[in-house]
């Protein structure tokens, strides 16, 4: 064995580092992943909270000047008033089932002229919103309820032409020139009905998703670094450098034994072999000295004889008395 001196060599103090650097991000990933999961929960629970919580009136909820809070997320809000179908909004780019469409979004006028933004529900079209034939709301004075949402960010939720990417009360109310209130609703209910219905927004999936596995996985990616530095380390230590070993003598191959077919197959043609041989000896031809050397078969042949010994055509010419033959 050998000292840990080669620890301090250029080459095992970059793996260390290269080591660390790798376990420290898995340690971050995985805790990254957790975090995700506490928030999932604690979302999964005001969902859970709020939907069944009693309709409340959205002045009670809901401001102008203001967005709704995290708490008051998918609390159920009831409101009155007129639809604006004239600065209908398309959100475009929604996919349901992969098919492509867009939501529509109609401003609910109240009573003291302060605009309710409701997601009346996803209509399959053309994802860029571009000559949809948009159901009518219903006309006349309308009670709706929905579920109270947060504004989208960023870019996304800039109106062009009556169109966006992302719902937001503090892009769409000046687009359509009136004041509304912060953040916005996806319908659960209008009173009365519409002749032709939107589909309904679909609620949010109250489980953990897959942060937990994740976390996990990360986790063990860390650990299987560490585990291979030092089996490594220990490689090293007792058998020195890779580049210092003798090479490993590769052990030749013993041959493969043939098959039992195989065999009867071999078996088969040598005995075919003898048995040309033997017809080419009892005949007078020339043998083929392969054939000769081939092992004999197992079977037996009988030599083709006349009655008289004499009269065999197979025996060799004997002298007789006088020396001829």
């Amino acid at each position: 064995m050998r000292s840990l001196r080669f620890l301090l060599s250029r080459r095992w103090i970059l793996f260390a580092l290269v080591v660390v650097m790798l376990t420290y991000a898995a340690w971050w990933l995985g805790g990254w992943q957790f975090r995700r999961l506490d928030d999932r929960k604690a979302s999964n629970e005001i969902v859970r909270t709020n939907e069944h919580r009693q309709v409340t009136p959205v002045g009670e909820v809901l401001t102008p000047d203001g967005d709704p809070t995290d708490a008051d997320e998918w609390r159920v809000v009831s409101a009155s008033g007129t639809y604006d179908a004239d600065s209908t909004v398309l959100v475009r780019y929604r996919t349901r089932d992969g098919a492509q469409g867009v939501d529509v979004v109609v401003p609910l006028v109240t009573a003291d002229g302060t605009a309710l933004l409701v997601d009346r529900g996803w209509l399959e079209t053309d994802p860029s919103g571009a000559d949809a034939d948009v159901p009518a709301p219903p006309s006349g004075e309308v009670e709706v309820t929905g579920y109270v949402r947060a504004n989208g960010t960023g870019d996304s939720t800039r109106v062009d032409d009556l169109s966006t990417r992302a719902i937001s009360s503090d892009a769409i109310g000046p687009a359509i020139g009136r004041p509304v209130y912060g953040g916005f609703v996806e319908l659960r209910s209008e009173d009365p009905e519409p002749a032709t219905s939107l589909e309904a927004v679909e609620l949010p999936e109250l489980n953990n998703g897959p942060h937990f596995f994740y976390g996990l996985q990360w986790w063990f990616f860390g650990l299987l670094a560490v585990f291979g530095f030092f089996y490594l380390l220990v490689d090293e230590w007792r058998n020195g450098p890779a580049s210092e070993r003798p090479p490993v003598r590769r052990k030749d191959k013993a041959p493969r034994p043939k098959s039992r077919a195989r065999l009867q197959a071999d078996a088969a043609r040598r005995q075919i072999e003898a048995e040309k041989a033997a017809k080419k000896a009892a005949q007078g031809r020339p043998v083929d000295q392969s054939a000769r050397s081939a092992p004999p078969s197992t079977g037996s042949m009988a030599p083709d004889t006349n009655d008289a010994a004499g009269e065999s055509r197979k025996a060799a010419a004997r002298p007789n008395s006088s020396g001829s033959p």
